[in-house]
């Protein structure tokens, strides 16, 4: 077997972000959230249980296939129930495939390099037994820490979200604190993390496939924190919309003057219609379109 050419490396390292555009074109930027609480799955009338996620899972894939650029998928949620847990997350996961559904898996896993390694053969790698289009990272072992499972993803035409200022009102402090030493010295550690993951996108055509994770709540310290969505290039990944109380109008604050790279994922505030599967498709397809105008109108602006 030949090792790929240096124009088939390139093709894809920006696969992802690729297809992601493309998907976020066709059916705008909403994220469906896959997150089985156990009150959710309460209400819904489903067992508490491995079972009862992996229903929950199905029906939402169900709602958001054809009307979502992308489903997340909350691995915490599976993983409280062990083993079991984690086989219905390969089978949903397998059934996104199966739909052509983008998939993120929301695992924030962060470490040494020399530990998280193991992720790639878990999310990217062929025949991978989660394979994912991307992940969720943890960058305060320190953004470069994650260079090798990025570098994984991009060759195998995957990508990453890598959290810089999240949608919790705790991380504030250590995300605008102001970094004492380094490359990004006098600068908060949120910038630093935004500027490493933007050096991959740097070469890459169109949207790229390292993204960021902001949330839409986090208006009130965006300034402060030196970070500018609309000179990001790759993904960016926005919770807080919704059930965490961010609106319209905090999308166009904080992501005034991108241009179609942000992705909104939205969980409870679907889920909270089911079961029925008509309720959970009309409550999809309203909540994209209020993000999709919200987004549109700060793209004019």
């Amino acid at each position: 077997m030949t090792d790929p050419s240096t124009q088939e490396q390139l093709a894809l390292r920006s696969d992802f972000g690729l297809r992601l555009s493309n998907s976020m074109k066709r059916y705008g930027p909403l994220c469906v959230g896959i997150d089985p609480h156990r009150q959710l799955l309460a209400d819904w009338g489903y067992d508490i249980d491995a079972q009862g996620a992996e229903l929950y899972a199905m029906r939402m894939l169900q709602a958001a296939n054809g009307r979502a650029a992308a489903v997340k998928f909350q691995t915490s949620m599976f993983e409280r129930y062990g083993s079991r847990g984690y086989a219905a997350l390969e089978r949903v996961l397998f059934a996104a495939r199966q739909m052509d559904i983008i998939t993120i898996v929301d695992c924030l896993h962060g470490g040494l390099s020399t530990t998280i390694s193991a992720i790639s053969d878990a999310y990217f790698k062929p025949n991978a037994p989660m394979l994912a289009d991307a992940i969720t990272l943890l960058p305060y072992y320190g953004a470069r820490s994650l260079s090798g499972v990025i570098e994984d993803a991009l060759n195998n035409g995957r990508g990453v979200f890598v959290a810089s200022l999240t949608s919790n009102p705790e991380g504030a402090s250590l995300q605008t604190a102001i970094r004492q030493t380094g490359e990004y010295k006098g600068k908060t550690v949120a910038y630093g993390i935004a500027n490493t993951a933007q050096k991959y996108n740097v070469d890459t055509p169109g949207l790229g496939s390292v993204g960021l994770i902001i949330g839409a709540t986090i208006g009130q310290w965006l300034q402060e924190s030196g970070v500018a969505p609309s000179s990001f290039t790759g993904p960016i990944l926005s919770p807080g919309y919704g059930w965490q109380g961010a609106e319209a109008s905090d999308l166009k604050t904080v992501f005034r003057g991108t241009r179609g790279n942000v992705l909104v994922t939205v969980s409870r505030a679907i889920a909270e219609h089911g079961p029925d599967i008509q309720s959970l498709i009309q409550a999809t397809e309203s909540i994209a379109l209020d993000v999709r105008l919200a987004l549109m109108e700060e793209t004019l602006d």
